[in-house]
């Protein structure tokens, strides 16, 4: 029994050096780098850093700082490490499809339509609304912005080149989204990659942006950020929504991913459930 308890003990002084040693390591990212995780999910930051320190070989969280403060390359390995980069073209298809039947009639009339993917990714979900948009006879008014704060995510999501390799989902991804054409019209191909459009691709401005520092840039008609809160705390999340609230425009659109909710968020009497079952809420 004294062995037994004498290991608990153990194993609680290990995890509240391992608590500290991470809330440093944040702490010091944020300082040196201007990017703040430390509202960030910890299970997800720590799995994150844990791997990290596998493939470097590092004994310790503590010995991740030190290399955050005395390498840059590190650092910018352990953010990119950080970033959601999960994405995939016409995701959860009954979104689009919700998106085209539901709330294109609310966007039709408008002279010009601003719609802000939020948490972009490498663009596989805002070059999805590209083509919505292009098929709805709207993408001529329409212009998209793009934003994540991992650049080097932002420089793939620009190049506008896919592997061929998951067109395949792709394709059928489209066609349950309600798509109206062959989606290989869309693409060009050489066997290994496929290129989009250049047409979609000038469409769209990818921008860095930070939705836990960074401030509004512009009003939206459509705000579209799926799967991306999830990885926040809750006061972060409450955080993010009053940037989206401020940053749409009366009667905009707020797009969420299937796994989030508006329900628990302090602005959630300021929306109505527009397709609820989808996660598209609207400014009241």
């Amino acid at each position: 029994m004294k062995d037994f308890l004498w290991n608990n003990d153990d194993n609680q002084e290990n995890n509240i050096t391992e608590t500290l040693e991470m809330d440093l390591l944040l702490e010091g990212l944020y300082r040196i780098s201007g990017f703040d995780f430390r509202q960030y999910m910890r299970s997800s930051i720590h799995r994150r850093v844990h791997n990290r320190m596998q493939l470097e070989h590092i004994p310790t969280i503590t010995g991740v700082l030190e290399k955050v403060l005395h390498e840059p390359a590190f650092m910018t390995t352990l953010l990119n490490d950080f970033s959601i980069n999960v994405t995939e073209m016409f995701r959860n298809p009954e979104f689009f499809s919700a998106f085209r039947q539901k709330v294109i009639p609310e966007l039709r009339d408008l002279p010009e339509i601003r719609i802000w993917h939020a948490g972009c990714a490498t663009g596989e979900e805002v070059y999805s609304m590209a083509i919505l948009m292009e098929e709805e006879g709207l993408s001529h008014k329409t212009k998209f912005y793009a934003t994540d704060m991992n650049e080097p995510v932002l420089n793939k999501a620009r190049s506008g080149i896919l592997p061929l390799t998951k067109m395949k989902t792709y394709t059928k991804n489209y066609m349950a989204a309600g798509g109206t054409q062959a989606f290989s019209e869309y693409y060009t191909t050489d066997g290994h990659f496929a290129y989009l459009k250049p047409s979609l691709i000038k469409r769209i401005s990818f921008l860095q942006h930070n939705l836990v520092t960074d401030h509004s840039f512009n009003e939206f008609h459509v705000i579209l950020c799926r799967n991306v809160l999830i990885y926040f705390t809750a006061a972060l999340q409450n955080q993010v929504h009053e940037l989206f609230y401020d940053s749409l425009s009366p009667n905009g659109f707020l797009g969420l991913g299937d796994k989030e909710s508006i329900q628990f968020a302090d602005c959630a009497d300021k929306y109505a459930d527009f397709a609820e079952q989808v996660k598209i809420y609207q400014k009241k």
